[in-house]
């Protein structure tokens, strides 16, 4: 992995964090509320982003292997999956939410530089990519999604590198999706973590966390 790859990777273990931080103070009745994303609850939200890394580890398993395989069966098994998730208990969700991560983590660390460059695709049909790109399509997963829990999160409290992170499509369009929302949102009162996220330096874990002692 590259020095900029290494880069999206933390930038992704940082979101992640951000994210974790704040599913875990959600309470079981507010996360069966609606979420922003019009039919999901909160719990459809972190169970979508939970089998989104599945896919992504799926890809990459397939590239390190020398398999041409997409990220999701088909549509259907992706929208299946996120109904029968999101029907879990909060404790587990938030679990599921963690190890998800740090299974797609793992193998994305572990790929040869050359894999980077092999073309991938999320769906089949579906337009491909290179494997790189994953990196870049998770960061924005876990931001946006973390945003769409309608739970005090949103694009003020994006990082600076996130902000101005030159997107290509669908990517860009989703971002200016969420920037054309009012900022605040009703309903979220008493949902902002208690504490500021764990801190962290490059290279190393954070304390306490979903990559040190969870």
């Amino acid at each position: 992995m590259d020095a900029a790859l290494r880069e999206l990777s933390d930038q992704i273990d940082q979101a992640t964090q951000r994210l974790l931080d704040r599913a875990r103070i959600i309470t079981e009745p507010d996360l069966r509320a609606p979420s922003l994303l019009p039919g999901w609850t909160r719990a459809h939200v972190l169970a979508h982003v939970a089998r989104n890394a599945d896919a992504m580890r799926n890809v990459l398993g397939g590239v390190r292997t020398g398999e041409d395989r997409p990220g999701y069966a088909s549509a259907e098994a992706r929208e299946a999956g996120i109904e029968q998730d999101a029907g879990r208990p909060a404790r587990e969700l938030t679990a599921d939410l963690a190890d998800s991560a740090m299974a797609l983590r793992t193998v994305a660390r572990q790929l040869p530089d050359e894999g980077w460059q092999v073309p991938v695709r999320m769906l089949d049909p579906g337009p491909r990519f290179p494997a790189a790109e994953l990196l870049t399509r998770r960061l924005v997963e876990v931001e946006l999604h973390h945003g769409d829990l309608g739970a005090g999160y949103g694009p003020a409290g994006w990082p600076a590198a996130f902000a101005a992170m030159e997107l290509g499509e669908p990517m860009w369009a989703w971002r200016q999706d969420r920037l054309s929302r009012p900022e605040a949102h009703p309903g979220t009162a008493g949902l902002r973590p208690p504490r500021p996220p764990a801190p962290w330096r490059p290279g190393r874990p954070l304390p306490g966390s979903w990559l040190g002692t969870r």
